[in-house]
């Protein structure tokens, strides 16, 4: 049996208890289940990890699940170092020697450097461990390595030469401090070894073990590590990378890794993987994600010219699909996040039959007239179900939420009843069933709750913990780089020379990529120079799914989106029939969708809204976003010609639509009075104070 259902990998760390804004030098752990990725976890201090891991192992053994869980600190020394401390060559009982001294609080204070002295003073001379925070403290241990002469012996494991390890498992000081780290590391696997009946390898058989624990080195997937790692904690990264390249293994190479160690490793441990880092960093890159898009999905048909909003909208929402992988997260990471996968109940909702109020039950329902009945002794609560059944003709107390015991199928209020003597008296008629809850009423095991698409929200993973789902699949968020063009920008705050003005048009759409539920890449401002741009792209695609730009997206001199993606052979310029907006480029640049946005910010704020804002969701996978517009009385008087399609600056007072004074796209002041658009159709209109407009608001759109 070589296949695993839960992969664990723990980044370790001998420090101090780290703060509780996840950081760096701390303990992650990286997760993955069946396959899919969960997020990672961080604890502040090794007791915390400690108790987390037994409390996950104990959950996987009780559900069935295999486990292979996999530290990056040695578990086992040279050849040799275990006879000298313990006069045995089994690196466990070496483990369990560590168990017995090591003492370690939860605020990070160990005595890892006094065991350490113990060690070294059992050999004659300088001792192998080395490395200390204070020059003439604990005498027994070199401050350097210099003095040490690793001839009885040796300074590296078998496994560390191969791999090309970075440090010695006796450097105890001076990063990277992987001779600590197993200090402190080793006497919790001593202890969950016992308590959870782990096995060790390579030291132990493992093909029929329920949890596995294993050496693993972050270094063998260097590569991928280097390649996602944008702004998140590294050591985050490398635990959910190891745990996802674990977890997408075949089975057969996973057990190939596992049986594929040297006479040396059963008395020096071995380092998952070693001799198969190719593999490993395939299978870390990023997750599967669609293929991608098309180079001619933003072609317009043959002879078009100007393209009405709603046939571009059609284009769009016809040509785009999701680009962005998946992976498994807890409830508590799932707000807001597009969910992969439909969400099935595994239980139902609710799970037994019932009480709706505080009562008393009993069988049959009750016909009309007075009637008394024995009460039986006891009573039903949430949580503390009766122990019994309740007599033909009999009563029992319940409350509100208790499940029904046998012999119960109605209840009567706590208000309509007289009870005295062991007895109850009241009045029917009462039909059978009322004031209960059927089992499933609200939702049936099996049952799809929610459909893949939908952005998680607070009363969905409310209705998702309630039918007993932990954890769901969820898209990872859609990276969108935002980058300003123009020799004329600055920054707010900077010195603005004659013909500059500072940059509006980043900061509004950055900010509305966050409410939309994206997450924005900042790639600040590049100059009218087309390699700049060019190198700015290069950037934006490597980080990116899809990249907004603002200026030069029309075809003059000056405007370098549209010739860069003319260069790159996938250039579209949409002549759109909309005001504000009208030229918009679209194309692809290293198969990222590029959305050249126009310069003006109201131009470039409305463009977003109604095109760039539905073709992302598409691309996030939540699929197409309509907004929802109401039909209101128009506050203002309006001749539209025939042809364009018409976006209004608008607000409602007094349940009637007005609009901004001017419709001039440089006067930003109106974006922020208003409240939404007015929508005007493309044909030719004359509104009249009274007549109905479509009003659509920001917060229809997401904002």
């Amino acid at each position: 049996m070589s296949r695993f259902d839960t992969i664990l990998v723990i980044d370790w760390s001998a420090g101090k208890r780290a703060p509780a804004k996840p950081r760096k030098d701390a303990i992650w752990i990286g997760s993955a289940r069946d396959g899919a990725e969960q997020e990672p976890v961080y604890c502040r201090d090794r007791h915390e990890a400690e108790a987390w891991l037994s409390d996950r192992f104990a959950v996987e053994k009780a559900a069935g699940r295999r486990v292979l869980a996999a530290f990056d600190f040695p578990f086992g020394y040279p050849s040799g170092f275990a006879r000298r401390i313990t006069g045995s060559d089994d690196p466990l009982t070496l483990w369990d020697w560590l168990a017995a001294r090591i003492t370690d609080t939860p605020e990070g204070q160990n005595n890892r450097f006094d065991v350490a002295s113990e060690m070294n003073r059992q050999f004659s001379g300088q001792g192998p461990f080395w490395g200390k925070p204070v020059e003439d403290a604990w005498p027994d241990i070199p401050y350097r390595k210099s003095t040490i002469r690793f001839d009885t012996i040796p300074e590296r494991r078998e496994v560390d030469l191969a791999a090309g390890t970075s440090s010695s498992c006796f450097q105890l000081f001076f990063n990277p401090t992987v001779g600590s780290q197993s200090l402190t590391g080793l006497p919790v696997l001593s202890r969950l070894r016992r308590d959870m009946g782990a096995v060790v390898w390579p030291f132990e058989p493992w093909r029929e073990a329920e949890i596995v624990l294993a050496e693993i080195w972050p270094g063998l997937i260097e590569p991928a590590v280097r390649a996602e790692q944008v702004d998140e904690i590294r050591d985050r990264v490398q635990v959910r990378l190891l745990a996802r390249a674990l977890a997408r293994l075949d089975p057969a190479d996973l057990a190939l890794m596992l049986d594929d160690t040297p006479e040396a490793a059963r008395e020096e441990a071995w380092i998952l993987g070693t001799g198969h880092a190719d593999l490993l960093n395939e299978k870390a890159r990023s997750t599967i994600t669609p293929p991608p898009l098309r180079n001619d999905c933003f072609a317009l048909p043959a002879g078009v010219d100007w393209t009405p909003v709603d046939e571009a909208l059609d284009l769009l929402r016809a040509r785009l699909s999701p680009v962005t992988g998946s992976e498994l997260v807890p409830l508590s990471a799932a707000l807001g996040r597009v969910l992969a996968e439909n969400v099935v109940a595994r239980r139902s909702n609710p799970p037994q039959p019932n009480t709706a109020v505080d009562g008393y039950g009993f069988s049959g329902g009750a016909s009309e007239g007075a009637k008394v009945m024995p009460l039986t002794l006891g009573r039903a609560a949430a949580g503390i179900p009766f122990d019994g059944q309740v007599p033909e003709g009999h009563a029992l107390r319940v409350l509100t939420g208790a499940a029904l015991p046998d012999g119960v199928d109605t209840v009567v209020l706590e208000e309509d009843v007289l009870c005295e003597g062991g007895q109850i008296a009241f009045h029917g008629p009462l039909k059978k069933g009322a004031n209960t809850r059927r089992a499933g009423e609200d939702v049936e095991a099996g049952e799809t709750v929610l459909t893949a698409g939908r952005v998680a929200s607070p009363a969905d993973l409310a209705l998702i913990s309630a039918v007993g789902v932990a954890e769901v699949t969820v898209r990872r968020p859609l990276r969108v780089a935002v980058l300003s063009t123009g020799d004329e920008l600055v920054e707010p705050g900077e010195p603005a020379g004659p013909g500059q003005i500072f940059d509006a048009n980043r900061i509004m759409l950055i900010s509305m990529l966050s409410r939309l539920g994206f997450m924005p890449i900042d790639l600040g401002r590049v100059p009218d120079d087309r390699a700049a741009l060019r190198d700015r792209l290069n950037t934006a695609a490597e980080q990116a799914d899809a990249i907004l730009t603002s200026g030069g997206a029309s075809a003059g001199d000056e405007d370098h989106v549209s010739a860069l993606l003319r260069e790159a052979g996938a250039m579209q310029e949409w002549r759109i029939a909309v005001k504000p907006g009208r030229p918009l480029a679209l194309g692809l640049w290293a198969d990222k969708p590029v959305f050249g946005l126009p310069g003006n910010p109201v131009a470039a704020m409305v463009c977003t809204l109604v095109f760039a804002r539905p073709a992302l969701g598409l691309l996030a996978g939540m699929g197409w976003q309509e907004p929802q517009g109401f039909d209101l009385p128009a506050a203002f008087e309006k001749r539209k010609k025939p042809g364009r399609r018409e976006y209004l600056r608008a607000r409602v007072r007094n349940g009637r639509a007005e609009v901004f004074a001017s419709e001039g796209s440089g006067r930003i002041s109106g974006l922020s009075w208003a409240e939404g658009l007015v929508e005007l159709e493309d044909g030719a209109r004359h509104v009249r104070p009274g007549d109905l407009v479509r009003f659509i608001p920001y917060a229809a759109f997401g904002l």
